[in-house]
């Protein structure tokens, strides 16, 4: 049946690709993978397989990709990808030796795929659970380790109806869960080499704030008032918060919306009218000794990319974005910072939503009224820093989850 369904949604992908770009460039580079795998793959090499859904997945696994390859370069390493949002971005990360879309899961692929790189390990990233590579890579007695996975109740694995596929958790040689729930749910269907380690993406933004650069064109923008950071913010967030501070003159605002087209900025400076806004390109085009003339403005906005993780910390509140639509984006590279983070109704999917909530260090808003009453709550400024500082605190106390992985596994 699975096998059936396979190719079924390969015909599907293969209709869908004449119609949209997106599938159109997952299907062409899955057909291309296992021949860039031919021209590329070194015979005579050691290779440790990562295989990541998508972008955010990736991010997952980009720190034990990264110690890996500082602690052991006897090892190369092959990123794998399912999503364009995924390769797309990163198809140019030097991290890994190779970069390629996995070929879809059936058995003569993944057969060809597995004889071509012969990885000595592999390590599956949170959801990503393909019959026949797993099964293929147990034939084959290759270690395979499922890393920062969460399993919820209503998971097909644990429904009575799904109890065959469920074998598939079988074929794993270890998992590396972020809570306890995961490790009991896999429990009750008789999979016990588990491990709660937490989740990698703590020990990624805590790199990511070592790394941080200086942003003189947000420095000066900032000057003395406060500030609070919009990150990936879509038009229901904005509506919000943008009504807020053009009731309320004593905040600055930056907004990094999470889509960047002419027509959604000039959107957002719709909804900022009287307010003075500037674009972070044309504050770039400014001669460095114009910087300081940025503190006179109210409002800057972030037309590009790359920025945001930096940005975060030169707020005093951060808002981050989808939370009233598929589900809020990163709630890590804010809090990090030592920042209380504000975010929309739908964020129960997100454990670590639920734990900042937990511990005063992250806010949900369901509506204008939430956002404002919370607002006035961090006019006090001795209960904003308690908040922040908690934020900060919870996600260095959740670090260390790299280490114990790759110790368990021998590297």
């Amino acid at each position: 049946m699975y096998n059936l369904i396979i190719y079924l949604y390969q015909f599907g992908v293969f209709v869908y690709s004449f119609f949209n770009e997106k599938v159109k460039k997952m299907w062409q580079g899955e057909r291309d993978a296992i021949r860039i795998l031919r021209e590329k793959v070194d015979p005579n090499a050691r290779y440790v397989w990562f295989h990541a859904a998508s972008l955010g997945e990736f991010e997952q696994g980009r720190p034990l990709m990264e110690q890996l390859r500082r602690d052991h370069p006897e090892y190369k390493i092959l990123l794998t990808f399912f999503s364009p949002s995924g390769y797309e971005v990163r198809k140019n990360y030097e991290g890994a030796d190779i970069i390629t879309y996995l070929p879809l899961d059936t058995i003569t692929n993944a057969r060809c795929f597995l004889r071509t790189i012969r990885p000595e390990m592999a390590f599956f990233i949170k959801y990503e659970f393909w019959y026949n590579y797993l099964h293929i890579l147990r034939h084959r007695n290759v270690p395979v380790y499922s890393v920062s996975s969460i399993f919820r109740p209503e998971q097909v694995f644990f429904k009575w109806y799904g109890r065959q596929y469920g074998h598939v958790l079988k074929c794993f040689t270890h998992f590396f869960v972020q809570n306890e729930v995961s490790k009991e749910l896999l429990g009750k269907i008789g999979i016990h080499d588990v491990t709660i380690v937490g989740d990698t993406r703590f020990d990624r933004v805590l790199h990511i704030k070592e790394q941080t650069r200086q942003l003189p064109i947000v420095e000066s923008f900032r000057a003395s008032r406060p500030a609070m950071v919009a990150g990936s913010s879509w038009q229901p967030d904005e509506e919000i918060f943008v009504r807020y501070f053009n009731e309320h003159k004593d905040w600055k605002l930056i907004i990094a919306p999470h889509v960047i087209g002419e027509d959604h900025l000039r959107q957002i400076e719709k909804l900022l009218e009287g307010r003075k806004v500037i674009r972070y390109t044309a504050a770039e085009k400014l001669p460095a000794t114009d910087f300081p003339s940025l503190a006179s403005y109210d409002v800057l906005i972030i037309d590009c990319y790359g920025l945001l993780s930096s940005i975060y910390g030169y707020g005093d509140v951060a808002y981050i974005g989808g939370g009233f639509g598929v589900g809020i984006h990163n709630l890590l590279e804010a809090a990090v910072w030592g920042v209380p983070v504000v975010f929309g109704p739908n964020n129960q999917r997100f454990q670590e939503a639920q734990e900042l909530k937990a511990v005063c260090g992250g806010f949900e808003i369901n509506s204008y009224d939430d956002f404002e009453r919370l607002m006035s709550q961090f006019a006090n400024a001795e209960y904003l820093q308690s908040c922040g500082t908690k934020a900060g605190e919870y996600v260095k106390s959740r670090a260390g989850a790299t280490n114990l992985i790759l110790s368990a596994v021998g590297l």
